[in-house]
């Protein structure tokens, strides 16, 4: 929650004490003056400057403009009266944080040829405090023209960061809610059944055992063999469950090549340090895919296994030389591919396909950037 103190915006982009230099420093200018009524008009302008400023932070709508007009008239007076420019970064630091575009522009252009004309006209009119102060009145007015387009970007990148993150999150609940989804159904397909058909041979057993003892027995040897096929079945979805690793389908896939008498060529490192557990899943199941079409369709003596790693992205191509897709019946609409593509789009992957001399998939994934955690400060 913010204090009554805070006069300022908690994300000023610059140390304090330099703020807090610019706050003292104007009084520094009036109190040069040895007239009266201009020290307290100075003295009022500066505090109704800063009341404008902090609630040109918190105000909304019209109200924004109208505060910010409030400092600009103030800074152009501060400057005609009393030769102090520096109310112009505070301002440069503001107009960056305006959130509509039209608006951040047209104040940035007002308060640029406001400073711009009034420090010319400072010059013009041989004001010696001007010249004196030029080099610091220089810099001012580069930070004048820079400030706001920084300050612009770094709230915009701050936004669309949040964005994603928000959109990342909806993604992880979706992957949460479809997951349970085919527990559900994996569950109500596999040991529902086994276990209603368990419970229909038990009760016919228990009937059975005193009638036709051997009926029974029977009946209770399916009863067995039925929990040792639901049993088996469980731990396969627990197993599903847990993931898919890149290093243990790359173990898997030399298995099926050789079991196939393909020759394996692998290239590159696989192992990720980048990208997350649900893109490595997403990988390892394309893998997968893509080396069982092989096994199936390619006619293929040789497959080619190339991971490679940029800064932004990582790479799999995974290539084959047998007959092609071409000359498979079903060609480039296999519901393996087109399942890869759904897979890869929903973690912002990519699927190319080339058909020369055998059959060439291309596959890429973003990497995902760890950024820094920022401790929190007390209040």
């Amino acid at each position: 929650m913010n204090k009554w103190y805070n006069i300022f915006h908690r994300n000023t982009g610059l140390s304090p004490y330099v703020w807090l230099v610019f706050c003292i420093l104007p009084f520094y200018f009036i109190f040069r003056s040895s007239s009266t009524p201009e020290i307290i008009s100075g003295v009022f302008m500066i505090i109704l400057f800063f009341v404008c400023y902090r609630l040109s932070f918190v105000s909304k709508g019209w109200l924004v403009y109208f505060w910010t007009s409030v400092q600009i008239l103030i800074s152009i007076a501060m400057t005609l009266l009393f030769s102090y420019v520096y109310f112009s970064i505070f301002l440069a630091f503001f107009i960056g944080n305006v959130k509509n575009r039209a608006g951040f522009f047209t104040l940035y252009a007002v308060h640029l040829a406001s400073t711009f004309i009034t420090v010319n006209y400072g010059f013009a009119t041989q004001n010696q405090l001007f010249f004196t102060q030029f080099p610091f009145i220089l810099i001012s007015l580069i930070v004048v023209i820079l400030l706001p387009f920084n300050t612009y970007n770094q709230m915009k990148q701050g936004q669309l960061e949040g964005q994603l993150e928000d959109a990342n999150k909806r993604i992880a609940e979706l992957v949460k809610q479809e997951e349970r989804q085919r527990i559900a159904r994996d569950l109500h397909d596999t040991l529902g059944q086994k276990l209603s058909l368990i419970g229909l041979k038990s009760d016919l057993a228990g009937k059975l055992v005193f009638q036709n003892p051997a009926k029974a027995q029977a009946e209770i040897r399916d009863v067995q063999q039925t929990a040792r096929t639901a049993l088996k079945e469980v731990r396969e979805m627990v197993t599903q469950m847990r993931g898919a690793r890149l290093d243990e389908e790359m173990h898997r896939v030399a298995q099926i090549l050789g079991a196939a008498d393909i020759e394996l060529q692998v290239e590159g490192d696989y192992r990720l340090t980048d990208t997350n557990l649900l893109t490595e899943n997403v990988l390892s199941m394309c893998l997968k895919e893509a080396v069982t079409n092989v096994v199936k369709h390619s006619k293929a003596s040789r497959c080619l296994i190339a991971f490679s790693s940029t800064a932004n992205e990582f790479q799999v191509t995974i290539s084959d030389d047998g007959i092609g897709l071409a000359a498979r019946p079903d060609g480039y609409r296999g519901n393996g591919l087109r399942g890869m593509k759904e897979r890869l789009e929903f973690v912002n992957g990519t699927l190319e396909i080339r058909s020369d001399r055998g059959t060439e998939l291309f596959i890429t994934v973003p990497h995902v950037v760890k950024k820094p955690v920022k401790e929190e400060r007390s209040e």
